[in-house]
């Protein structure tokens, strides 16, 4: 999904100094000059029960990441650049999520490597993984992508829903997948050569196909997708994808968004979970993450929400088969309507049976190797 970022300033200043506790001996008080912990006014610490959001597009303001916070996840891979933005708008777009995000570092900042992901968890902020859903603003410049590395971006797609330069969408099915192209190759290969994160979520099928096998075991994530055999949605995955993905040292992310959940009404966590269990038996449980996918904004429109994602939508093949249950009020899963539920996931896996292990490593674990393993650290 979309998300423009809309920049918001930051809170009151903050002050320098902590107040330390006092042991029963009575200690001089000496100032905390320790840079990291001076660096913001949020008291560090360390939650085990935290998760790594795989898609995150909602809006980047001070009340969005308190939420985001509340809901112990400490890492998003951020929906920086709305799709299909043309290069110059891309990089001002860029520009204000990072003007944004620098304001509020007492709550979230610009992260580019699993060290910064873990400090953030340790210092009770969010680390924020710049990323794309579409690569249609450096097209056909593949030699572009290094430039935005530059620029902090880590997680690109190389398409959106719209068949471009490097392959076809979702909403692209049949003899309308044409597949992965010739510059889809050289992009897949520059990825690589970058250490950039390569997701395949929006691809279509045969392109998905084409972009596994172009790989050639090297990691590729799905961030956001669920099972087509569970719920038939041109945005969702095969068991041979799903496998494919997991063959390449990957993982795929069960994604709440409920047209990819269920489709004849109103999905709750256990329809979610269904699709979890699903790609645990195909991917196994070393390759299957966690993602939002939740568009959520303190000023929510509607009518734009209609035209752009909802019934109304563009993408008839994906949101016009849904039942009438459809509308704005329902558009959230009943058992995730904010990232403050994400605890919620982990209580929904846990009554299905799984272990404590196994859901640390969907939603956090999995993210965690898959991201070392591809950026080099």
């Amino acid at each position: 999904m979309r998300a423009d970022a809309r920049p918001r300033s930051s809170g009151p200043a903050m002050s320098p100094n902590f107040r330390r506790r006092r042991s029963r001996r009575r200690r001089p008080k000496t100032p905390n000059t320790r840079p990291e912990q001076n660096s913001h006014r949020r008291t560090p610490r360390m939650t085990k029960q935290w998760t790594i959001d795989g898609l995150n597009c909602a809006g980047m303001n001070r009340e969005q990441m308190e939420k985001t916070l509340k809901g112990n996840v400490h890492a998003i891979n951020y929906t920086s650049i709305r799709p299909y933005a043309s290069l110059t708008d891309s990089l001002l777009l860029l520009e204000k999520v990072r003007a944004t995000i620098e304001e509020m570092d007492d709550v979230a900042f610009v992260a580019t490597t699993v060290a910064d992901i873990e400090r953030a968890a340790e210092t009770n902020r969010v680390g924020v993984i710049l990323g794309t859903q579409d690569s249609t603003m450096i097209e056909p410049e593949t030699g572009l992508l290094a430039t935005l590395k530059q620029l902090g971006i880590r997680i690109l797609q190389p398409n959106y829903n719209r068949p471009n330069h490097y392959g076809c969408g979702a909403p692209q099915t049949g003899p309308a997948d044409t597949g992965m192209t010739e510059a889809g190759a050289e992009w897949l290969e520059e990825m690589h050569r970058l250490r950039l994160v390569a997701d395949i979520s929006h691809c279509g099928h045969k392109t998905t196909s084409d972009f596994i096998a172009a790989s050639k075991g090297r990691p590729l994530v799905i961030s956001h997708a669920n099972s087509y055999e569970v719920c038939p949605s041109p945005r969702n995955k095969t068991d041979e994808h799903i496998r494919g993905v997991a063959e390449t040292g990957g993982l795929i992310g069960g994604v709440m968004w409920t047209p990819a959940v269920r489709h004849d009404q109103r999905p709750d966590m256990d329809d979610f979970v269904n699709h979890i269990d699903r790609l645990v038996k195909f991917a196994g449980i070393d390759h299957v993450g966690f993602s939002s996918d939740t568009v959520e904004s303190p000023r929510p429109d509607p009518e734009v929400w209609d035209k752009s994602f909802g019934p109304n939508g563009p993408d008839q093949n994906i949101v016009g088969v849904l039942g009438d249950w459809f509308v704005y009020e329902n558009r959230l899963n009943l058992g995730f309507q904010s990232q403050v539920d994400t605890p919620k996931v982990w209580d929904g896996l846990a009554k299905r049976g799984y272990s404590e292990g196994d859901i640390e490593k969907i939603m956090r674990k999995n993210w965690l190797r898959v991201l070392k393993d591809i950026w080099g650290e």
